[in-house]
């Protein structure tokens, strides 16, 4: 470190708890007395390493210690600022019209050919096309699924304003630029993606949008390959330290595509603070759904451990000792109500939240299809926002931490035994209606009644909620929201041949109530 970067850090330390630091203000106490403006860059280049944050008027003061407050409402549209960079980069890369004739067909048809192996599950080269493409189809439903995802953790408190972000697999930017917008402008974001192909380019392109707290680093390498020592940073920062990592870490629509997603998770659960918690997302779609919950249920109460050199005072004579990181516990959204008992059903569950403001580079692609193109309207518009997700976490703390140790209610393990009677049950809803006509995607042809999946944590078989006369009483199931717990009084259990699932009956005997 330079002399003269050393003499501005140590000012900074100085001030930091006495007053704001004024770039004017230190240059005249720095060595070889620097512009401000050099000043200011330098603190900029520090802000993560020293907790300072940079306020509208060009002053820093510490990151404050106040939790991040969960958004609520709904995320209505990609911002305008991310749509013009987009947008821009379009133009550098295929010209003005970037969207008619052969970019357009090749975008177009980029689109279709990645959709398809996707479905296919076929493994996708991101070369510069595909990025673009992707970006124009699926960067605003990650932009705002990943933000409704984080309101589990700030409803209760679980993520600061100081933040060290690992985004394994970080893509065009979605998850990333969600995330830099769900956090107040006060907070203090060290943000470092992996990501080896070239959506890099267009997320280093979209980050550049972000605000001044927002500290991005962009390593151009593998989710295998990265060594997290490289995030290490000059105030002592090591992700792989015991008492240490990074706060969250994000693996959004990438589990599905690489070759041992386990495997991966794990090494980076080994660089995840004590207080930090994993965040998994996947599309909506049964393969991708099913797989992130094969992730999270071969993770689950798995230890890791460390090996660390330790002094002892005692008569042991020992000189090292096995440290415990942590256990790897369930978060969310997914639930464990009954001790010690753990879901094998196929665990296919997704969020619908509701859909977003086409932005304009969708419909210009999309209007742009030329006429001899079989083409239905809105094919290239991706407004949808549903998706999976999974949240782990080292210090045993769970969204809802509830223990059902008693007979008086049923288990859903042992629903068979309780097929054609009416019982009662607490669990969670862990979807938006599943009926046909809900717009939610159904399970089958000719059902109107409201369908949602259920789960108690304890399930070796598919169980679904179906309200066939809604009440008063019962409208609570309606109006939960995905992740709520509820209590069922009454229900008829029943098998359902044609799905291989069990249906629990509400009717106008059934009684529901949320309580968590």
């Amino acid at each position: 470190m330079s002399e003269q970067r050393e003499s501005i850090r140590s000012n900074a330390k100085y001030l930091r708890n006495v007053r704001p630091i004024d770039p004017d203000e230190i240059c005249e106490y720095v060595t070889g007395n620097p512009h401000p403006a050099v000043v200011r860059q330098h603190l900029r280049e520090e802000a993560a390493a020293l907790g300072l944050i940079e306020r509208d008027d060009g002053t820093f003061v510490p990151v404050g210690d106040e939790p991040v407050r969960p958004r609520r409402g709904p995320v209505e549209r990609l911002p305008a600022e991310y749509e013009r960079r987009l947008e821009d980069l379009l133009v550098e890369r295929y010209g003005p019209d970037w969207e008619t004739g052969a970019s357009g067909d090749l975008l177009r048809s980029t689109i279709r050919r990645f959709k398809a192996d996707y479905l296919d599950g076929r493994s996708v080269d991101y070369d510069d096309d595909v990025a673009a493409g992707y970006a124009i189809y699926h960067l605003p439903g990650y932009y705002a699924a990943i933000q409704y995802a984080l309101d589990d953790l700030a409803d209760r408190g679980l993520l600061d304003r100081t933040l060290r972000v690992l985004d394994l697999g970080a893509g065009v930017g979605g998850p990333a630029l969600g995330l830099c917008d769900y956090l107040p402008d006060d907070a203090l974001l060290e943000y470092h993606a992996v990501e080896p192909s070239a959506a890099a380019d267009v997320l280093e392109e979209l980050l550049a949008e972000t605000g001044r707290n927002v500290h991005p680093t962009i390593h151009r390498t593998t989710a295998e390959a990265f060594d997290p020592s490289e995030a290490g940073s000059g105030d002592g920062f090591d992700p792989t330290a015991p008492d240490d990592g990074f706060d969250l870490i994000l693996a959004c629509n990438v589990l599905s595509e690489l070759e041992n997603p386990v495997a991966v998770a794990r090494s980076a659960l080994e660089t995840l603070a004590p207080t930090g918690t994993f965040l998994a997302m996947a599309p909506a779609d049964k393969n991708t759904s099913v797989g992130l919950r094969e992730v999270e249920r071969d993770l689950e109460d798995e230890r890791l451990w460390e090996r660390t050199a330790v002094d002892f005072d005692d008569e042991s004579g020992g000189d090292a000792e096995t440290y415990r990181r942590g256990e790897v516990t369930v978060y969310g959204p997914t639930v464990r109500l009954w001790p010690g008992e753990r879901p094998s059903d196929r665990g296919w569950s997704f969020d619908v939240r509701p859909d977003l403001e086409a932005p304009a580079f969708q419909r210009r692609l999309d209007e742009a299809t030329p006429d001899g193109d079989e083409h239905a309207p809105g094919e290239f518009v991706n407004v949808d926002v549903q998706f999976s997700y999974a949240q782990l976490r080292l210090d045993g703390r769970r969204r809802i931490d509830m223990r059902l140790e008693t007979s008086e209610w049923a288990q859903m393990a042992e629903m068979e035994r309780h097929v054609t009677e009416r019982i009662d049950l607490v669990a969670a809803k862990l979807s938006r209606s599943l009926s046909d006509g809900d717009g939610n995607g159904g399970r089958g042809s000719g059902r109107s009644n409201p369908l949602f999946k259920i789960s108690d944590g304890s399930e070796d078989t598919d169980h679904y909620a179906v309200v066939t006369r809604e009440t008063a009483l019962n409208r609570p199931l309606l109006e939960a929201d995905y992740g709520d717990v509820c209590s069922f009084e009454g229900v008829l259990a029943l098998w359902n041949d044609d799905e291989g699932a069990y249906n629990l009956v509400v009717d106008e005997e059934t009684i529901v109530d949320r309580i968590a």
